[in-house]
């Protein structure tokens, strides 16, 4: 990466939405990351194990804050603007420069599902990729079972490509994950349809 790719990271700059603010993590979340993360079934399809107690969201908070001092691709923290609470989290945890693509992950409050927060967020990430980090690709998987998931990807525009056979070992497992993507002039000509459709 170059210096200027570290920068974004280092600095990861603060994105609004209409109802969410997206933000660097701190040590300070950390009540608030436990809550959803100490969760069971938020924790079901992801890569990480739920928080068992307070030292395991202090673990994950140093390890990211970490992430962001040497600018290493790391997530932003979702913050419900009207309760001023962090639900979730949401960011590209692979940033390929030379291949300008970038892959997204999230996880989300169980508190907070099927009200539209993810789509929301993750509409604005792909914003900023596409705007400010030189990706002309933006992709995302899941496992097959995640069809949540999976509805968050398609309706931020995201085109299922295929199956990874067995691309994800997490949890002593192997998993299958599905493929979804959105290029950079697909996204650009659904920005010009929507400006289009409300007039």
């Amino acid at each position: 990466m170059t210096e200027r790719a570290y920068d974004i990271f280092k600095n990861l700059p603060i994105l609004e939405t209409e109802r969410l603010r997206l933000r660097k993590l701190s040590m300070r979340d950390a009540g608030d990351v436990f809550d959803y993360a100490s969760n069971p079934d938020v924790a079901e399809h992801v890569t990480w194990e739920y928080h068992r107690n307070i030292s395991d969201t202090m673990h994950y908070l140093r390890f990211i804050t970490q992430q962001y001092r040497e600018g290493i691709p790391s997530p932003w923290g979702i913050i419900h603007k009207e309760l001023g609470k962090l639900i979730g989290t949401i960011g590209y945890h692979v940033w390929s420069l030379p291949n300008s693509y970038g892959e997204v992950g999230y996880a989300l409050s169980k508190d907070f599902w099927n009200k539209g927060y993810t789509t929301e967020a993750f509409n604005e990430v792909i914003r900023y990729g596409f705007e400010h980090m030189r990706l002309n690709r933006v992709e995302a998987t899941c496992k097959p079972v995640n069809t949540a998931s999976e509805k968050v990807m398609i309706k931020c525009g995201l085109e299922y490509e295929g199956i990874l056979r067995k691309r994800l070992f997490a949890k002593n497992e192997y998993h299958d994950l599905k493929l979804y993507s959105i290029i950079k002039d697909k996204w650009e000509q659904i920005q010009i349809n929507g400006i289009k459709q409300n007039k």
